[in-house]
């Protein structure tokens, strides 16, 4: 399927910003190298940036009321992702402007590229603007961080090697690439994954200077595979083609293909039952100007 390249909205109208994207992302690997005594997993990674995802329209509101225009399946309103970070920011800054949202979602959900820590982000980014709040990126991402451990990472707004629990980013200089993304058609619990007692969490540290010369592999893959073995399926098909892993905690998986054509034609033949994609990297996130 092609799909259109997220691009910056429209700025010109100070009530509202129509169109703000919500990129999607890899993780090109993912090791459990730990887990703290809270019960959060250390982790290492390469977060990806994709030029597709979701999209979200805001229309500022003088009342302070925060509201959702659209109806998300399966998410209601006060557990959405996107509505606790717009009343976060509102809380943490004491702003008392409000703001209509509007989700436009098309990324499969449960999928571990991102939507909802994604859609979050953009929250943030974007009523930080039409709010004037005056967030700098750095002090955004820590607020990110307490809706969930990938939000900081679309904030960062790059290619990311991540450590900690996700959070700890570092920049990363990725030649441009083209996926085939492949979603088996199951929702993945991304809490299931990581309680499962089968987990490792023991994987040697690597440095980012290594990741391109090391062995990585994703160590969600094989407990989510064993729980969900439509995800297998993927892999399985997938590796026909070029070699697949997993991205987050599943379900979708993904390869990279030598060029645009390629990644197209793989995705021409998925299985009826699934859903693919031709996506392509994109270094920077769209709203990256908009902070500093």
């Amino acid at each position: 399927m092609d799909h259109a390249a997220l691009t910056p909205p429209d700025t010109s109208d100070p009530q509202r910003l129509p169109g703000c994207p919500a990129p999607s992302k890899l993780n090109l690997f993912l090791h459990v190298v730990g887990r703290r005594a809270d019960g959060y997993h250390l982790l290492q990674t390469a977060f990806r940036l994709l030029d597709w995802g979701d999209t979200l329209d805001f229309t500022l509101r003088g009342d302070g009321e925060i509201h959702r225009t659209t109806e998300v399946p399966g998410v209601p309103a006060e557990q959405d992702l996107v509505m606790r970070a717009a009343r976060l920011l509102q809380a943490h800054t004491g702003c008392r402007l409000g703001a209509d949202i509007a989700l436009h979602k098309v990324l499969p959900m449960g999928g571990g590229i991102g939507g909802g820590s994604s859609d979050a982000a953009t929250t943030l980014i974007a009523l930080n603007r039409l709010w004037g709040t005056g967030l700098g990126r750095a002090e955004l991402q820590a607020l990110g961080l307490q809706l969930g451990a990938d939000v900081p990472v679309f904030i960062f707004g790059r290619d990311a090697f991540a450590e900690g629990v996700g959070e700890a980013l570092q920049p990363m200089a990725l030649a441009p690439a083209w996926y085939v993304l492949v979603s088996p058609g199951v929702a993945v619990p991304t809490a299931e994954i990581f309680c499962a007692k089968d987990l490792t969490r023991d994987t040697p540290p690597i440095r980012m200077a290594d990741f391109a010369a090391c062995t990585t592999r994703n160590d969600l893959q094989p407990v989510a595979c064993k729980l969900y073995p439509e995800v297998q399926s993927a892999v399985d098909w997938l590796m026909q083609h070029a070699p697949a892993r997993m991205t987050g905690s599943g379900a979708c998986v993904f390869a990279e293909a030598p060029s645009a054509q390629d990644a197209e034609r793989i995705a021409a033949s998925c299985p009826q039952r699934w859903s693919a994609w031709k996506v392509r990297s994109a270094s920077r996130h769209p709203l990256y100007e908009w902070l500093e």
